[in-house]
């Protein structure tokens, strides 16, 4: 960690903080992030230089909505007005059809896996194989319901913008990368990370699998849907050699969506972690130790009060405070497929650094060099 608020010293140009200022660094919040083991008396000051520091090195995850700091800052009259009357009419009847349309999911995938075993292999569990009309009315009326959830939560309009390949192959080249002309599937589609609202959206989009937590199975509801989509189970919080297998399996899915239409895209978010939407953080090399071809897309959501990156807020506060919004704002950037040089094939670290930098250039994302650790 030390050497890594070192390194960030040195870097500081690459880091552009917001200029608004932020309730959480306001001598009202007193919940400092930092404790100092200084006097009393210096504490409450070193508190406050410590929130600004942070605010400046890690700027990736700091909100500036209206809500301060963790969601935390004190409302004006004006806001508290806003979310009285939101709590007593937006929230409950949107929790009652969201939770409807998850049980109408839910209840699609168990009859379609009735009498189905689920595939079991590497330590995993889903119904990713299953084919036929089984699959088909998984996937048309899972895609369906994603959109109709995001409605529900006040996203009734998504700006979708597609890229043409003139303006990407300009950039690409300008990285000293290369864009194939040729009609090869991709295998994968990369995003970067702001909220869980950006699963919903690639699951009405596209419908493909994600890398979970292991947990994530057992939620009622959500489990099955998620063995469904084919998800790809890992335990984050351990540090044995499953990363290794888990590789093995998220290598071994992209290569075959790659070779076979038919076969769910892996859906892969190489920065690990969410941010606050205006950064993009390093790129892990995991999505890309298959050397096939890709689909970027960038996800932005604009905001005037609350905003939906699910950056350093707790996730009960934060789904209240987004069903509270009366109205929620997404644009979606899709790039043209990226096809691998030879060269990228073979350094999975430079075409990870050569995808960051374009899906930077084309989302006007500024490049952060902070980590989970510093989340």
């Amino acid at each position: 960690m030390e050497s890594e608020l070192k390194d960030l010293n040195s870097k500081s140009d690459k880091i552009h903080p917001p200029d608004s200022t932020h309730d959480g660094a306001s001598a009202k919040d007193d919940r400092p992030l930092l404790k100092s083991d200084s006097s009393s008396a210096a504490s409450s000051a070193a508190a406050g230089y410590n929130i600004q520091e942070l605010e400046k090195k890690f700027a990736a995850y700091v909100r500036n909505d209206v809500f301060g700091t963790m969601g935390r800052g004190e409302l004006p009259l004006k806001e508290k007005f806003l979310l009285g009357i939101a709590l007593v009419t937006l929230l409950p009847l949107r929790i009652v059809f969201g939770m409807a349309i998850l049980v109408v999911f839910y209840l699609i995938c168990r009859i379609c896996t009735l009498f189905f075993a689920p595939n079991r292999e590497e330590e995993q569990e889903d119904y990713a194989h299953l084919g036929g009309w089984r699959r088909a009315v998984i996937v048309r009326l899972g895609r369906f319901l994603s959109r109709s959830l995001l409605f529900v939560a006040g996203f009734y309009w998504i700006n979708e913008t597609p890229k043409d390949s003139s303006s990407s192959q300009e950039n690409s080249k300008n990285e000293g990368t290369h864009v194939s002309e040729e009609n090869e599937p991709p295998g994968a589609i990369v995003s970067n990370h702001v909220s869980y609202i950006d699963i919903l959206y690639h699951m009405s989009s596209s419908f493909p699998s994600f890398v979970a937590k292991r947990s994530v199975a057992k939620i009622p509801f959500v489990g099955l849907i998620s063995k469904c989509l084919g998800c790809v189970y890992v335990q984050r919080e351990s540090k044995s050699s499953d990363f290794k297998g888990v590789a093995g399996v998220v290598t071994d899915r992209v290569h075959k969506a790659h070779q076979n239409k038919s076969a769910p895209m892996m859906m892969l978010f190489p920065e690990g972690t969410t941010t606050n939407g205006d950064y993009l953080l390093p790129f892990k090399t995991g999505a890309f130790l298959a050397g096939a071809p890709m689909v970027p897309v960038i996800l932005r959501y604009p905001y005037q009060r609350f905003s939906p990156a699910w950056d350093t807020i707790t996730g009960v506060r934060h789904v209240v405070l987004l069903l509270c919004q009366f109205v929620n704002h997404m644009e979606v950037i899709h790039l043209p497929i990226y096809y691998p040089s030879q060269q990228e094939k073979d350094d999975p670290k430079q075409y990870a650094n050569n995808v960051r930098r374009l899906m930077a250039t084309e989302g006007n994302l500024i490049i952060s060099d902070v980590g989970l650790a510093e989340k």
